[in-house]
């Protein structure tokens, strides 16, 4: 097996790096290579930069608007981005819900979600985890209790990764008590500004305030 990269990759390698050294500014990358916090401002920049080159959603299948890079070309692409600095593409709409909505949402669903995702129109996070229930989702106590048309949700998440600026947030909710506990979850969108949800930030550490 040769694992050296082809002429071809070699070529795209200098593409993605000619795009980066015209694109991102000096000042974001300065701040990325010192660990410095990337501001809202620069991540909607730098998404808005990749969008407009049609690479933001660079792992997504072409049927969906995405570029049709192989494994390499994906790993060429994040490996060029990390060394020059660039802020990370954040992974909650675009890797973490876009999959699912591609896999199991409705078309009107696909439609209506996926592109407001790329042009920044929706920030999403993640309702992942709870006090208790880490790692261990099956023990998740968030309830989403059917009521006419719409849900009502009760139960508290944590370590909500920049729900601060987020508008919209995606939540593993518990739909069913009445089997085992892994197949009672639903997947369940979430306009964060609904009456009664509160964000509450978590300060880290070093004084950050990353997490919610």
């Amino acid at each position: 097996m040769d694992l050296n990269f082809t002429e071809a990759d070699q070529a795209f390698r200098q593409e993605v790096i000619e795009f980066l050294n015209a694109e991102l500014p000096a000042d974001i990358s300065r701040r990325v290579h010192a660990d410095l916090q990337v501001s809202k401002e620069d991540t909607e920049f730098w998404h808005a930069v990749l969008h407009k080159r049609g690479w933001l959603t660079y792992n997504w299948p072409k049927s969906f608007g995405g570029v049709g890079w192989s494994p390499v070309q994906q790993f060429i692409f994040e490996e060029e981005c990390a060394a020059a600095g660039a802020p990370r593409i954040l992974p909650f709409g675009l890797k973490m819900l876009a999959p699912v909505l591609m896999a199991f949402g409705s078309k009107e669903q696909q439609e209506h979600w996926l592109p407001r995702m790329c042009d920044g129109t929706d920030w999403w996070c993640q309702g992942y985890s709870e006090p208790g229930s880490g790692s261990d989702l099956a023990s998740l106590k968030t309830t989403a209790v059917k009521q006419g048309d719409h849900y009502v949700i009760n139960g508290q998440k944590t370590w909500t990764t920049l729900g601060q600026y987020a508008n919209m947030i995606f939540c593993l909710v518990r739909t069913n008590s009445d089997c085992k506990p892994q197949a009672g979850i639903s997947f369940i969108l979430v306009d964060l500004a609904t009456p009664g949800i509160e964000m509450r930030p978590i300060r880290t550490l070093d004084g950050g305030r990353e997490v919610n």
